[in-house]
């Protein structure tokens, strides 16, 4: 049985909205932490993974505090495995509850995914079968998650290379159920959409205005990865080690005519460029953010 959250389990915020300003961050890496406690660059926010700072202590967590002093926080989990068939690692759940209690994020995130099974971590993010029994599954585990956290939690729509025969719903309609039901928001990765759609012929366009705008809490742009299928076909990988492409910052732009301004996380994880390379992303960015705004005034 799905429970609901009362409102006050619910993170600041209106119609699914976090407390991030609508302004555009950046991922913080470890290769950046002094220049950044150095140069305090104008950035919006900044988000970390939340794996990264399960521990007591340590260099991370003296950066972070110094950073979490000065700039909003988004924390993106990317272990607790909601779309797994086995119960949840409560044992995780409770490092990631200690670590948004330490830091008092204004947002956290996690994945429709699932990256382990029979207690082996498979060090990925994995697709689901969209039926109804994944549904309540996916349901169940957001609401122990919000429940013990106590605030809303936003959900990454996914990139994914391969679809299930066994599917009785469209992506795009599977999270929208997941939404509702779940009370949960929705941190819309565009560079996945993009990657999806790519990957499985469809409209990326279409995809977009399918979701739920009003449930949209954070915006990540993210660079790919180009390969090809066995038959030849193009296959985009979600790398996170390249510059967010030109197609992803039209998206953007779709995203934010369809959504409003939310705010913008540049996302990179590999081939981690100077912090001024990132920063250039983020006032990208930025500058649509603010013309949206300025749309709507």
């Amino acid at each position: 049985m799905t429970i609901h959250l009362s409102p006050s389990y619910l993170s600041p915020g209106v119609s699914g909205h976090t407390a991030l300003p609508a302004r555009a961050g950046i991922s913080l890496k470890p290769e950046h932490f002094r220049a950044i406690v150095e140069t305090r660059p104008d950035v919006g926010f900044f988000e970390v993974h939340a794996e990264n700072y399960l521990v007591d202590g340590g260099p991370y967590h003296h950066y972070l505090r110094r950073i979490r002093d000065d700039y909003p926080l988004s924390v993106h989990g990317v272990g607790m495995n909601i779309g797994g068939e086995c119960e949840l690692d409560i044992g995780h759940l409770e490092r990631v509850a200690r670590l948004l209690e330490r830091y008092q994020p204004e947002s956290f995130s996690e994945h429709l995914a699932w990256s382990s099974h029979g207690g082996v971590f498979l060090n990925d993010l994995l697709p689901l079968a969209y039926d109804q029994a994944t549904l309540d599954r996916v349901c169940d585990h957001i609401d122990q998650v919000q429940n013990r956290l106590k605030r809303r939690i936003l959900l990454e729509n996914p990139s994914t290379y391969v679809e299930f025969e066994q599917a009785t719903m469209t992506e795009t309609d599977f999270i929208a159920a997941v939404i509702a039901r779940s009370g949960c928001g929705l941190l819309l990765d565009v560079n996945n959409i993009y990657v999806t759609c790519t990957n499985h012929h469809l409209d990326p366009q279409a995809y977009l205005q399918s979701l739920p705008a009003t449930s949209v809490g954070e915006i990540h742009l993210a660079g790919f990865a180009r390969e090809q299928d066995a038959a030849g076909a193009p296959l985009l990988i979600d790398s996170h080690d390249a510059p967010v492409a030109e197609a992803v910052w039209t998206l953007y732009q779709t995203a934010l005519e369809h959504c409003g301004a939310v705010p913008t996380l540049i996302e990179r994880d590999g081939n981690i460029p100077p912090l001024p390379v990132l920063h250039a992303e983020a006032k990208q960015a930025e500058k649509l953010l603010q013309a949206q705004t300025e749309n709507h005034a």
